[in-house]
Order: structure tokens, then sequence, then C-alpha cells
């Protein structure tokens, strides 16, 4: 059966508190994360977490994972990878902003510039997650930008600032860096011209 974007969300999440809980080295963790995002079945999900600990497996139902906190909760629209394993990825100028975008550096690096994006929904989710690597997220300095992402010797550097207007889009910033960095800050200059439609 094909995997989907939730399935490779749940299996990416029991690999973080994996590596949270000392099971998995920060090596072992970067190896199969980037499996996890270049998988197309659940055959192929399976194998990555079935030496873990067992109690949310790839092929349950979304409504048996822990959910998210509900201003981290991704909605149903498929996300985007971005992944850079010894190289690098970007998105940026004019491009259609998903509801949620998962970023993967190890040994790399990925940028992420909103600044001239196109914010489609109010609230977008990206999950940055960098192992000996960096992610660079660049946004408009009138949104609002949230975190809960950590740090396990590297850092999560993230910015965070309340939009004055209500109405602004808000960027949330999850994840985790391990020997390397997440950064995100508004870059001075750069607004979007029109809150309510996202231009």
């Amino acid at each position: 059966m094909r995997a989907s974007d939730a399935d490779r969300d749940r299996v990416a999440d029991i690999l973080r508190e994996a590596l949270a809980e000392g099971r998995l080295t920060a090596e072992e963790h970067g190896e199969r994360i980037a499996a996890v995002y270049e998988a197309r079945t659940l055959g192929e999900l399976e194998p990555l977490v079935h030496d873990l600990p067992a109690g949310r497996r790839p092929h349950e139902p979304a409504g048996s994972a822990r959910p998210y906190d509900a201003s981290v909760r991704p909605a149903p629209a498929p996300a985007e990878n971005l992944v850079a394993v010894f190289g690098a990825a970007e998105r940026k100028g004019r491009w259609r902003v998903p509801a949620r975008t998962n970023a993967f550096a190890m040994f790399g690096g990925v940028e992420i510039d909103l600044t001239e994006a196109v914010f489609e929904q109010r609230e977008i989710v990206i999950n940055a997650s960098a192992v000996f690597g960096g992610v660079e997220i660049k946004v408009p300095e009138n949104v609002s930008v949230r975190s809960t992402g950590t740090g396990i010797f590297g850092g999560f550097d993230v910015r965070t600032h309340e939009a004055p207007d209500p109405d602004a889009p808000v960027v949330v910033i999850t994840g985790f860096a391990v020997f390397g960095g997440v950064e995100a800050k508004a870059r001075r200059g750069k607004r979007l011209k029109n809150l309510r439609s996202g231009q």
C-alpha cells in the first residue's frame, strides 16, 4: 500500500522520540529519517521502526496517533519534503506554501525563503530536522512566528514574535537539531503586502 504524508510523519515522530530516549544514535536517526522521506510504501516504512517500542505503527489510522498541540496540528493537504543529504535543497522566490513542509538536512543545508511566497492558509507548519547540517528559514517581518523545536548538541534558534495584525499568517516551526542548526528569523524590509489574501 502506498504511504501517505501522515504515515511518514508518524514514523518520523517515532524516530525523533527514540533519538531523545537514547535508543538511536544521531547517525542511525539521520539514516532512518532520510529513508522515511524517500519511502513510497508502508512496507518501506515498517522496517525503520520494527526494533523500536511498539505503540504507534505506520499502518495505524491517523486518529490513533498522539495528537499534535493545537498550534501545530497539520492540515490534511499533502506536505512538501525538502531533503539535503551531503548536498543542498532550497525553496524561494514566488511559490505557494503548503500547509506543512518537512525539511531534513544531514551533512547538507536546506534554505526556505517565505519572503515572496504566497500563503494560501493562515497557519503553516515547518518541521525542520538537522543532523550535522543546517536548515535556514526566512520569513516576512509582518507574520507571526512560533516554535516548538529542540536542540540536542545543536542549536534551534527561532526568533518568535507575534504580528500586530491578528489576521497575519502564522508560521509554526517544530523539529530538532543534533550537532547541527535550525535558524529562523524575519528579514527586515520584507513584508507581505496583503495579509488577508496572503499576497
